[in-house]
Formats: structure tokens, C-alpha cells, sequence
């Protein structure tokens, strides 16, 4: 017994004279010391930004952006809450906290960046870092309006996340630059490995944050910055589409059934016409699943498209007419006193 007990306390003085040696950085943090120092540091650090984007679940289901928070959705056939306005305010929100989480990851990057000696080797990362940072301002610029404009990196707890907020044309202001910044850094979406967001993308982003800001503010008396702003919105198009990289997903072998097939090119047995994956050019920007690092969750096909989405009229009548006009205007639109009638001369999408 004696003898086990000095053999014990042996292990013991040698283990912790080793583990004195051992560099205990903080597990739940990257240790500067050891980290940022080459391109490939910066690229893993991104990689996390690519899980923030919305997906196929939290789109459909319930979540700010879903159509179910809205007059569009029927919830078991009767409205839900939010459709007949007896939705309440929450006394907390973690969409809020989430997106200053991340924004404080992109700036991170940002931050150190900044002394990194070589900038060409990471300037992709510095603009998925701006793309990124603008997506989550973004959110909170339709979820909130007005909110803190963070450029550094600061804890959701430090007392500048207590300050006043900053008005939504600072906000829209800063997304705007953060994308044209990301822009100029970003290799076009050819050349970038498959899911990462590329030149493109940012423009296709900025496109669709001048438009929505630009609307918000002309049909609220603010002529000249709507203005502005649609301007801003109409050239990043145009930047996407000279690019003649992308176009809808149309085989003229598939006809109508096109949108059928458009999310299930997984091989050549997929569809009738015997088209892969790259057939589809529609794709500037995308959330990619894997079945193994990043499975979807879901069943799409069985769960979520069997009659299990339940419409209202004011969303059916939302889709175009094949003219492109909306029903009101389109004169190929066949009225709806009869229900395939509704349905015949609509876009297919």
C-alpha cells in the first residue's frame, strides 16, 4: 500500500511539472499569440460567417423574415397571429444579440487585419468580413430601424452597446460602404471556391439593401435620398448582370417544369433532361448544405411542400402574369371566378 501511494504521488509531481509547460490559452477564445499570423488563419476564422445566413428552415418556419410573420401564411387554415395583429411585443429579442455576436466577429477580422504585413494574400477575407458585417446590420435595420453603429470589436456587455442608437441612414450608410468595400475586394464568383461569396454576391446584396432602403425612404416623403439610394440600387444590377454570368434557370427542354427540377440537380437521374448542378446559372450567392458538416434538417420535398404551406388569396395574387405585369394590369390574366382560372398565364415560379 505504501508502496502504491509513492508511486501515486510520483505521477502526480511529474504530471503537473509537465502540464506547467503546457500553453493554457482560453479553450472558449482564439489566443492571439499563436493565431493570425498567416492568410490560412484569416480564411478559417471566415468561415464561420457562412453558417450566419438564412436557410431553408428558419425561412419557411418561423423566424423574422418568414412569411408565416404576416398576412401571407395561413396557420391550419385560419390566420395566425400576426396576420390578424394580436402579435405582442417581446420583452427580449435574440436576434438582436445574435447580430452583435457576429458583428463582432467580422470586426475582429477587421481589427487585426489591419497589421497583417502581406494585405493582398487576405484581401478576400477582409471583404467577407465587410459582406458579412453588412448582412448582419442588415437584419437589424429591418428588424429595428435605428440601432448602434460597432466598428470595433466590443463585448454585447460593454456600456457602448448601452448608447443611444444611431439613426437608420447612419446604418444604411455603413452597409452600403461595408459592400462596396467588399466588392472591390472580393475575386469574382467564377474564380472563388464553391460557397463562398464573391464579387458578385456583394453587388447582388448592396442592390437589394439600396432598393429596400430606397423604398422605405420615398414613400416616406424623403424624395432626394430615395432617390439616391435607388440609384445605388439600380447600378449594383447593372454591375451583376454585364457580368452576363447569370440567368434564370430555364432549360427550354424543361418547359414549365423548370422550377420543378431547379433545387434537386443532385445527378443526372434527378430530372428527365439528364442536367447536373452546373446547368444552373440563377445562383449568385448561396446557402450550402452537406450531409454530413451541414445537413439541411429537413425533408424539403415530403415535409414542407405536401400541402403543409398553407397560402392566403394576397399571396397567390402576388405572382406575376408570363406578360410580367401584376393581374391588375396584365390582360392575359383569366380572373378568378373559376379556380384553375387563377392559375393559367401566372408565372410558374
Amino acid at each position: 500500500m505504501k508502496k502504491y501511494t509513492i508511486k501515486s504521488i510520483l505521477i502526480l509531481a511529474i504530471g503537473c511539472m509537465l502540464h506547467s509547460c503546457l500553453d493554457l490559452d482560453p479553450k472558449d477564445q482564439i489566443a492571439d499569440g499563436n493565431y493570425w499570423q498567416t492568410a490560412t488563419d484569416f480564411k478559417l476564422f471566415s468561415n464561420q460567417f457562412y453558417g450566419w445566413t438564412r436557410d431553408f428552415k428558419n425561412s419557411v418556419y418561423d423566424a423574422p423574415h418568414s412569411d408565416k410573420r404576416s398576412d401571407l401564411i395561413m396557420d391550419k387554415g385560419s390566420k395566425n397571429v400576426f396576420a390578424n395583429g394580436t402579435n405582442s411585443i417581446p420583452a427580449s429579442d435574440g436576434n438582436y444579440t445574435d447580430a452583435y455576436n457576429r458583428i463582432r466577429r467580422t470586426n475582429i477580422l477587421l481589427q487585426k487585419a489591419e497589421s497583417f504585413a502581406n494585405q493582398s494574400d487576405i484581401a478576400q477575407y477582409i471583404g467577407e468580413a465587410k459582406f458579412f458585417r453588412a448582412y448582419c446590420y442588415f437584419d437589424l435595420l429591418q428588424l429595428f430601424g435605428n440601432v448602434i453603429v460597432v466598428t470595433t470589436p466590443i463585448d454585447v456587455t460593454a456600456p457602448e452597446m448601452q448608447a443611444a442608437r444611431n439613426d437608420r441612414g447612419e446604418v444604411a450608410d455603413l452597409i452600403i460602404q461595408d459592400l462596396k468595400d467588399a466588392a472591390e475586394l472580393l475575386p469574382v464568383t467564377s474564380t472563388v471556391e464553391k460557397g463562398r461569396v464573391g464579387r458578385e454576391g456583394a453587388w447582388a446584396m448592396l442592390s437589394r439593401v439600396a432598393l429596400y432602403e430606397g423604398t422605405w425612404q420615398k414613400f416616406r416623403g424623403n424624395t432626394a435620398r430615395g432617390k439616391d439610394l435607388l440609384d445605388i440600387a439600380a447600378n449594383a444590377a447593372k454591375e451583376v448582370i454585364n457580368t452576363k454570368n447569370f440567368s434564370l434557370f430555364a432549360p427550354a427542354i424543361l418547359g414549365d417544369s423548370a422550377q420543378k427540377y431547379m433545387f434537386i440537380l443532385e445527378d443526372t437521374k434527378c430530372n428527365p433532361a439528364g442536367l447536373q448542378k452546373s446547368a444552373n446559372t440563377e445562383y449568385i450567392f448561396s446557402r450550402r448544405h452537406d450531409e454530413a458538416l451541414a445537413p439541411i434538417g429537413v425533408n424539403i420535398t415530403k415535409e414542407c411542400l405536401a400541402n403543409a404551406q398553407m397560402i392566403s388569396h394576397k399571396f397567390a395574387a402576388m405572382y406575376l402574369c408570363q406578360d410580367g405585369l401584376p393581374i391588375e394590369k396584365s390582360e392575359v390574366y383569366k380572373g378568378d371566378l373559376k379556380i384553375l382560372d387563377e392559375y393559367l398565364n401566372r408565372d410558374n415560379r
